[in-house]
């Protein structure tokens, strides 16, 4: 009896086909976003790149906007896994350090289609639809708190205050590195930020 209950609990946390075709449809969408923005980004066109015909989407999403959420729910939520990792990882008292040094990486600012949804898409958040502007909302609130709790001062209204701004300037730098045409100016830019911001966590 045991034995068969198990394999039904075992059976019923197995994500089903549709579950892994629905996962599938939002990981290629939250690509999609960052890479061509919500107002470049079709229904057909992630359908196609998931493999999948047009006419499937509904099976899986009441409308394009429901998809947009979802789609940025799972860039923000790999974004701020990400920036935990790193957090964890660096040496004590270096957290913040190691956060901002990944954020303004080479490999962030030209990775734009994997790296942070906000720094992607923040210019067109105001014009999405409540939902989406919503999930984006909770995805900002997520990561000053997460910088705010590597502070050495945590808990004080000034952590929380210093990680909106820091937080602010990292998405202002990494949107002008990415918007100019010239490399040495990206780099400065990002540089000139590190170095404005490297007392915040002392």
């Amino acid at each position: 009896m045991m034995v068969i209950m198990q394999k039904k609990t075992n059976q019923s946390l197995t994500p089903g086909r549709k579950e892994l075709t629905h996962g599938r449809i939002v990981d290629v969408a939250s690509r999609a976003i960052r890479r061509s923005g919500y107002s470049g980004t079709g229904v057909a066109d992630i359908m196609k790149e998931a493999g999948l015909t047009h006419g499937g989407f509904y099976a899986h999403f009441e409308s394009r906007d429901a998809l947009l959420a979802e789609a940025a729910g799972k860039a923000g939520s790999d974004s701020v896994a990400l920036a935990a990792r790193i957090a964890a990882s660096a040496p004590p008292g270096l957290a913040v350090q190691a956060m901002m040094q990944a954020y303004l990486a080479p490999e962030h600012i030209a990775g734009i289609e994997t790296g942070c949804p906000v720094s992607a898409l923040a210019s067109e958040m105001p014009r999405q639809a409540p939902e989406v502007r919503h999930v984006a909302t909770m995805h900002i609130k997520e990561m000053i708190d997460l910088f705010a709790r590597q502070m050495p001062d945590w808990g004080q209204p000034d952590a929380h205050e210093r990680a909106m701004a820091l937080l602010s300037a990292l998405i202002g730098t990494t949107m002008l590195a990415r918007a100019v045409d010239d490399p040495k100016l990206s780099a400065a830019l990002c540089a000139a930020t590190m170095k404005q911001f490297a007392t915040t966590a002392d």
